[in-house]
């Protein structure tokens, strides 16, 4: 239903909202600015709400903040919304109006009564009630959530979930409220926006309907699969497999970012041809068997789409450095080379193009970016742009709900790995430093990892803030300086993923949510050993 994964709604709206359930979103560390909405909604009266197993930063400012057990968010969702509609605090005639398969949900949340969501959640039947009541009860009310709610084999499941709580109390589709997901990078949207997925092309254009194949021959000139491509995880299976034997990776590096890394590192050992799109030197890169330096955003010419679907213009301030030029420059010459000539000759002409062949850009063009740009839909050219999604009618057309049922992560802790990890990003850093280490200033702020551990934890194992410990799952280990510390509950530890010398994702579970395909980051088995 919200299958581009944009927000529904605009950041400035944050600040009116009456309340907000910020859940799966380290928001002030990873998101400062729209954090920022967030305090100024806060302080004009605003009910805050956190879920998040870890006492993040957002959290000291939350009216009520829950620490729910680790990939149990479908069972706490589930057990707001059973005690939502037994107190019948629901949207009836929202849901009457511009829903479908309301029984469905009414019986399904029926499972899962308050007492048995807290033995699930750990999470008490008070606090289920009053976030119940904060949410159902305020005249306006957003969700915010982030990978906190995706990587999980469950990512897809917790995210119908929140659509059907914003659903079930009339949520989306009006001003300050809606579901919506803060992206992580600066064109993340954009990215996908622009088809980069495997089963879409542009503005989330099928790849298997024949209707959208056809237009997209006709505008390339060429004859178009109708089959949807692999997933990154998918394409490092079939590379073990000898199914794909050439990669080109682009501004990614997943010796660091991607799950399993020991299982990451053999596949780009093995497949025949790595190529590396980069400006900088990453640890993917140096299993390539050929680098290409690309730019950064100050070298060159284009849009970003940012979390709230706005577009916006990216001026070239000075001339790429070195032998470095602009990614789009890369592809065409490299389209050249294989007897596809790709024949534009600025940035300007490939936004032309994006605007012909994707209706939800359809009215964005250059001269109109001048400012704050503008944000999709924009169908046409004297279209103002859209506020907020969903306002008169869903794009299905009625809003669907889901009957989603609780299920535990894909790994428990048991004698021999009797701690659980999670991991995440601290306020200094981004994804894998390929940036952010570059720089001194953030450098010195934050040199090297840590693992976040409980207090009674650290007292258990005899753990000191002056030792090492190694962290052992059962894909790999590694070494660390502990950060005692009652940020997380007992029995968990907490490892940002920034620094490839103790990379937390040597640690991570590859189990895939079944739909998206995105690997369950958030939750895995670890034991902890003192390192002498």
């Amino acid at each position: 239903m919200f299958g581009s994964g944009a927000m529904t709604n605009s950041i400035a709206e944050l600040e009116d909202s009456k309340c907000i359930f910020i859940i799966g979103s380290n928001t002030s560390e990873a998101h400062p600015l729209i954090a920022n909405r967030i305090l100024r909604a806060k302080a004009k009266g605003a009910k805050i709400i956190v879920a998040d197993p870890r006492k993040i930063h957002i959290a000291f400012y939350a009216d009520i903040h829950v620490r729910q057990n680790l990939g149990t968010d479908v069972a706490l969702l589930n057990g707001i919304m059973n005690i939502i509609i037994s107190k019948g605090w629901q949207a009836r005639e929202y849901i009457e109006a511009r829903t479908e398969n309301y029984a469905v949900l009414q019986e399904s949340v029926a499972n899962y009564p308050p007492e048995k969501v807290s033995e699930i959640t750990g999470v008490s039947v008070q606090d289920l009630n009053a976030i119940a009541e904060a949410y159902a009860k305020a005249p306006s009310a957003s969700i915010v959530y982030a990978m906190g709610i995706t990587q999980h084999t469950t990512g897809v499941d917790n995210v119908k979930s929140l659509a059907n709580l914003a659903m079930l109390c009339g949520r989306v589709g009006a001003e300050s409220c809606g579901v919506n997901p803060l992206r992580g990078q600066n064109n993340g949207q954009g990215a996908c926006d622009m088809g980069a997925l495997p089963n879409v092309y542009s503005g989330y254009q099928r790849v298997d309907d024949e209707e959208v194949g056809k237009k997209f021959d006709a505008a390339w000139g060429a004859q178009l699969s109708r089959k949807p491509g692999l997933t990154l995880m998918d394409m490092m299976h079939a590379i073990e497999e000898g199914q794909v034997r050439a990669l080109y990776i682009m501004g990614e590096n997943p010796v660091v970012s991607d799950p399993n890394r020991a299982h990451v590192e053999s596949v780009l050992k093995k497949v025949e041809f790595l190529v590396v799109q980069d400006i900088f030197m990453t640890e993917t890169a140096q299993y390539a068997q050929v680098i290409l330096p690309g730019v950064s955003f100050a070298e060159k010419d284009g849009t970003f789409t940012n979390t709230e679907r706005r577009v916006q213009r990216v001026r070239k301030a000075i001339e790429p450095v070195g032998n470095a030029r602009p990614d789009w420059q890369i592809i065409c010459s490299l389209s050249d080379m294989i007897g596809y000539p790709m024949n534009y000759n600025e940035a300007g002409e490939i936004q032309d193009e994006i605007k012909s062949v994707t209706p939800s850009y359809g009215g964005i063009t250059y001269a109109r970016l001048d400012g704050d740009g503008l944000q999709w839909p924009c169908p046409t050219s004297e279209h103002p742009g859209t506020k907020f999604l969903h306002k008169e009618r869903f794009t299905r057309g009625r809003g669907l709900f889901s009957a989603i049922a609780f299920k535990p992560p894909a790994e428990a802790s048991d004698n021999e790995f009797p701690l659980m990890l999670t991991t995440g990003r601290n306020f200094v850093h981004y994804h894998t430093g390929t940036l952010t280490r570059q720089s001194r200033s953030l450098d010195d702020e934050q040199k090297e990892g840590y693992a976040e551990i409980n207090p009674l934890d650290a007292h258990k194992y005899g753990i000191s803030k002056r030792d090492r410990i190694k962290v052992v799952s059962r894909r790999g280990a590694i070494e660390i300086k502990p950060e005692i510390t009652g940020r997380v509950p007992e029995g968990i530890l907490f490892i940002p993923f920034h620094f490839a010398e103790a990379a937390a994702n040597a640690l991570t579970i590859d189990a895939l949510d079944p739909v998206a395909k995105i690997p369950e980051y958030k939750v895995c088995a670890v034991r902890i050993e003192k390192v002498a």
